[in-house]
């Protein structure tokens, strides 16, 4: 175990619980990802497309070929709990804050085999079918401003979930933008011209479905939402929501342990991801530094890699 030593507790690098494949946003596929954990040494790698467990079968056996545990996980775009706060917005240097809370889901390995996929799928469909709607009206927004742009070119984009990242791409290659970011900040971004808000579940809605497939939930990129630290630690409580996840890559030091410390005043938990995307996101693989006595039980269950 890779680890150091600070104030009696024991770090680890060996967990990546937040990262993305082609069938959500990101660059890469299973296989790819599941190679590139290995060669930043986790251990311990949790697929968390959002609103999808497409790639949950093949990254597994990627995994089991390179010699990592996989953990099946999905990233469920929620309805906020509470509103943003401009003075917190503010003092975390936030342009904007996130219209919607993201939950990280972790779900038990024998969900791969127990016919579980289909039916967490069959939960996640209407929310994915707000997304092709939600995208429809996006295009017709942008049709508004005389820019053409067809449903089929976004979904050349998508493996599986359907997003505003793909039409970024799309007005990319369309030659109305020139970088995504550009799209995200002039059209598609929150709050923008072509922005539509989407249909979503809420936080105790995925919450329950989760636990009644013996999995857990933590509160993804809390600094996002623009909620002071104590207010959203308390709602998270309240929802039944198990950890938040405080050392995020986005993180500052003193944001990570303001969380820590509250989450433990709260008795949550705390994970740890990359939100690994891609190297054209300014991410990386890996490298995820938590206390190993915060994660969850949930993930002891998982069988150690020496």
């Amino acid at each position: 175990m890779t680890f150091c030593e600070s104030d009696n507790l024991r770090w680890t690098q060996d967990w990546d619980l937040h990262s993305h494949t082609v069938n959500s946003d990101g660059m890469y596929d299973e296989k790819t990802v599941a190679e590139m954990m290995k060669s930043a040494g986790v251990k311990y790698w949790s697929l968390t497309d959002h609103d999808t467990t497409a790639g949950w079968i093949k990254a597994a056996k990627h995994c089991s070929r390179v010699g990592i545990n996989f953990i099946p996980g999905i990233e469920i775009t929620c309805k906020p709990d509470i509103a943003p706060q401009e003075d917190y917005k503010q003092k975390m240097g936030l342009q904007n804050a996130k219209t919607s809370w993201h939950l990280l889901a972790y779900f038990p390995i024998e969900c791969l085999a127990d016919g579980t996929i289909a039916e967490i799928e069959n939960w996640l469909a209407p929310f994915k079918e707000n997304r092709v709607e939600r995208m429809k009206s996006m295009l017709e927004r942008l049709n508004e401003f005389g820019h053409h742009i067809s449903l089929e070119e976004v979904r050349s984009y998508a493996t599986d979930t359907i997003g505003r990242p793909h039409l970024a791409k799309a007005m990319v290659a369309a030659g109305i933008v020139e970088t995504s970011d550009e799209a995200f900040e002039t059209w598609i971004g929150d709050g923008k011209p072509a922005h539509v808000e989407n249909d979503q579940p809420t936080i105790s809605d995925a919450v329950s479905m989760v636990k009644h497939y013996g999995g857990i939930t933590s509160l993804a990129h809390p600094k996002n939402y623009a909620v002071p630290t104590e207010i959203l630690l308390k709602s998270l409580k309240k929802s039944g929501v198990d950890a938040v996840e405080a050392f995020h890559s986005s993180h500052s030091d003193v944001y990570r342990h303001e969380l820590l410390t509250a989450a433990r005043l709260q008795g949550l938990s705390v994970t740890t991801g990359s939100d690994f995307h891609g190297t054209d996101h300014n991410s990386r693989s890996g490298k995820s530094l938590v206390p190993l006595s915060d994660l969850h039980p949930f993930f002891q269950a998982f069988t150690p890699i020496s």
